[in-house]
């Protein structure tokens, strides 16, 4: 805090303004949106526009030194917009005359290009990411949805996959994930390296990790929100792709002009057909550990696919409505024959979500607003072992998880003002949750098995005032009831947004949110090692209702292309659960209740120049843990502490070429050391008392867009991107298996990070 706090005295010596200030600006014949991002970086201002307005207008402007003034007005005689500076930062681009031009929330983005374009920060502490405007990021050919969210402070994946990233410490079960609506359970392709949701469909993502509004519930750490294109096309776009991977196409098709239109696309991997040098890397980190990867046995079919399908209606200027499909599915086929023995083993895995949204956003006056939804979800995921001796099945070892999700929520937003706003919502949801374990030879047998449902009715309001003299305030409150439980939870939520001075912001926000669907690790025999976590429903007793208190403090500094974002937090996690491992206490297998504190601090600077971007994130995590009967009663680090880490990137666009190099560097995830003795490993010295060796790797992408044609909007695209460009293998895991009874042997598990993996991607737009 004393850092802080001279940070703070520092920047106060520098807020000298920059708009009356004359700089040397050229334009060389670029598309607007690219003279925004410099003039934004240049003069320290902040640009707020329809893209469809701005769309095809390019500006031309010799090399002269200029004031913020006299840019806009070169601006104005060539793409014959209005431009109107409002509280002396953000400039508002409309094309109808000045007098008709409406300011709707001029002060939401606190930091656009964050990362990179297409990445903004908004005054609420959230973050909105549009991928199809997302620039290059380092080590991804295409933006992927959830690993572009890995590299926003505060987020990690020390297992490296796309789906088990922490945010702030937090499990990744705490992370609800939604599309269109709809919450999505799966937790990616190819067991995690790759997210479920096609990035080239996703029009808007919110992600938010603090302060959360009052109609998001049901998870502690994050909501990602994740929409399709809502706007009625004018014309027939289409796109077709591939890299390393999968192959991609989605299309959208007007029906009724300013009506109806219906949007699609189709995602699906080709490595039962070919199998790439990217994905035989991806396919040795998954299967590390596992008989796939030690049998050596090559006989086996994986393939993953998504769909989506989007119908939208708008029959007047007051209602929209939209109709959404998502499927997710991924499939596993392996067999290993053992000669020898006469045997065959079979591994089947399928695991799929489907997903069903329906919604209606009624204007019923100029102040009133009023959004409905329903959502249907239905995740499965069958696990079978099955053993045969010659032609006859001897046995089958079955593991299912199914999760049926469905809920209904309307709320209403009045615009009292253009400084208040109030929500006010009610939310149904049913979770009917059921996992099982069977064994089959002669007879079924069953070895665990569980069935709980649960409806929840939620009751929200939120307040928001907006002054950007005086301060941004949201305040909201939730009030759920947990009708099996016979629970009521209370979450009060809180944002504050205070400008300083011209160039420093303070941040602030505090936040109750409470958790009844979690995951759990399952120790019971699963030979394929693979999607060994399941969901599960809170019961009351041995599995209580989640909860979590965060509070977190900041600051921002904006000047001239610089920003600095600090962010202090304090999170309280009550009622989590923990199963005994086996080898610690092989008389006690039942989960166990305990807590857990996290402390931390998120730094992030970004400067950009002309056509180079660069930013810093670091990250300090310190997370303890307590549960009863486990280490004596006495705290310990969690399992999800990663105490520094830190990345830094450098990215670079001229034209349609872009380029980006960063480097990731963390500390290792602590664990269990063990000690061998005459009757094998013995766990003396508590739980994770030792840290893995350090993590880095260096990556790169690069992109090229050009015109495939001159007399239409055919275009094209390529990129290469390289993972871990110098082959570093690092140790990013060490886990026990084994001792599910007394007795048992204990099987050491290691697995190392991905190795150097480039991936090529080639996409063509019409």
């Amino acid at each position: 805090m004393r850092l802080i706090c001279i940070f703070v005295l520092m920047l106060l010596s520098l807020t000298a303004s920059s708009q009356e200030e004359a700089f040397y600006v050229e334009f060389k014949n670029e598309s607007i949106k690219e003279a925004f991002t410099k003039i934004e970086h240049t003069y320290d201002v902040l640009f707020s526009y329809n893209d469809y307005d701005i769309s095809k207008k390019r500006i031309l402007l010799k090399r002269q030194k200029r004031t913020l003034t006299e840019v806009l007005e070169a601006l104005k005689l060539q793409t014959k917009l209005n431009y109107k500076i409002i509280n002396n930062r953000y400039i508002v681009v409309n094309k109808f005359p000045e007098e008709k031009t409406e300011v709707n929330e001029l002060d939401i983005v606190v930091v656009r290009s964050y990362l990179t374009k297409g990445i903004r920060k908004i005054n609420n502490g959230s973050y909105a990411l549009s991928p199809t405007q997302l620039g290059i990021l380092p080590g991804l050919v295409e933006p992927d949805v959830l690993e572009s969210i890995q590299l926003l402070p505060g987020v990690l994946s020390p297992n490296e996959t796309a789906t088990g990233f922490f945010v702030r410490g937090g499990a990744s079960d705490q992370n609800r994930l939604i599309w269109d609506g709809i919450n999505i359970y799966h937790k990616g392709h190819l067991f995690g390296m790759i997210s479920p949701f096609n990035p080239n469909i996703t029009s808007k993502i919110k992600f938010i990790n603090k302060g959360s509004h009052a109609r998001y519930g049901e998870r502690l750490s994050s909501v990602i929100d994740m929409s399709s294109n809502s706007n009625i096309s004018q014309t027939v776009k289409a796109q077709l792709g591939f890299n390393g991977i999968n192959g991609d196409a989605l299309i959208e098709v007007p029906i009724i002009k300013d009506k109806l239109n219906i949007q699609g696309s189709l995602r699906r991997s080709y490595t039962d057909v070919l199998e790439t040098f990217a994905f035989n890397q991806f396919a040795d980190k998954v299967f590390e550990s596992t008989k796939i990867k030690n049998s050596g046995n090559e006989n086996n079919e994986f393939s993953f696919v998504d769909y989506n399908l989007k119908l939208n209606f708008k029959p007047n200027k007051n209602n929209i409505l939209y109709a959404s499909i998502i499927s997710i599915d991924n499939q596993l086929d392996y067999v290993l024959n053992d000669a020898e023995n006469n045997k065959r083993f079979n591994d089947k895995l399928v695991s799929s979500n489907m997903g069903y949204g329906l919604g209606w956003k009624v204007k019923w006056n100029k102040n009133t607003t009023q959004n409905t939804t329903a959502f249907f979800s239905d995740y499965k995921l069958n696990y079978n072992f099955i053993t045969r001796e010659g032609d006859v099945q001897i046995s089958d070892f079955e593991k299912r998880n199914t999760i049926f999700d469905s809920g209904l929520s309307s709320e209403v937003i009045i615009d009292r003002s253009k400084a208040s706003k109030f929500t006010i919502g009610y939310q149904y949801a049913l979770k009917d949750v059921a996992y099982a374990f069977l064994n089959t030879t002669n007879l079924s047998l069953i070895l665990d098995t569980e069935h709980n449902i649960i409806q929840t009715h939620s009751l929200y309001g939120q307040y928001d005032y907006k002054n950007s003299k005086l301060f941004n305030l949201s305040f909201g409150l939730r009030s759920t009831y947990f009708d099996e439980l016979d629970a009521v939870r209370l979450e009060p939520r809180l944002v504050i947004y205070k400008p300083l001075t011209k160039n420093l912001k303070f941040q602030g926000s505090a936040e109750i949110k409470n958790q009844i669907i979690s995951e759990i690790d399952e120790t019971i025999l699963s030979d394929l090692s693979l999607e060994n976590r399941l969901w599960r429903l809170a019961d009351g007793n041995a599995f209580p209702i989640i909860n979590s208190r965060q509070f977190s403090a900041g600051f921002i500094y904006i000047k001239k292309g610089l920003s600095i974002d600090i962010d202090a937090y304090h999170k309280k996690l009550n009622n989590i659960t923990a199963l005994s491992l086996g080898f610690l206490n092989p008389d006690n297998s039942n989960f166990n209740i305990g807590q857990r504190n996290i402390i931390g601090l998120d730094v992030f600077a970004q400067k950009q120049f002309n056509s180079f971007s660069s930013w810093l994130s670091y990250s300090l995590n310190q997370s303890q843990s307590r549960f009863e009967n486990l280490n004596n009663n006495k705290d310990f680090t969690s399992k999800s502490n990663v105490t520094h880490s830190l990345s830094a990137a450098l990215s670079y666009k001229l034209n349609g070429f872009q380029f980006a190099l960063g480097w990731k560097w963390q500390t290792g995830k602590p664990f269990t050391i063990a000690k061998d003795s005459i009757d094998g490993l013995e766990f003396n010295d508590g739980i994770n008392t030792v840290e893995l060796p350090i993590y880095h790797r260096l990556d790169l992408s690069s992109t090229y867009d050009f015109k495939l044609s001159k007399y239409n909007k055919l275009r094209g695209e390529i990129g290469l991107s390289i993972r871990n460009i110098y082959n570093r293998k690092s140790l990013i895991s060490k886990e026990y298996r084994g001792n599910n009874s007394i007795g048992d042997p204990i099987e050491i598990i290691e697995k190392l990070s991905i190795g150097i993996t480039p991936n090529l991607m080639f996409r063509i737009y019409w």
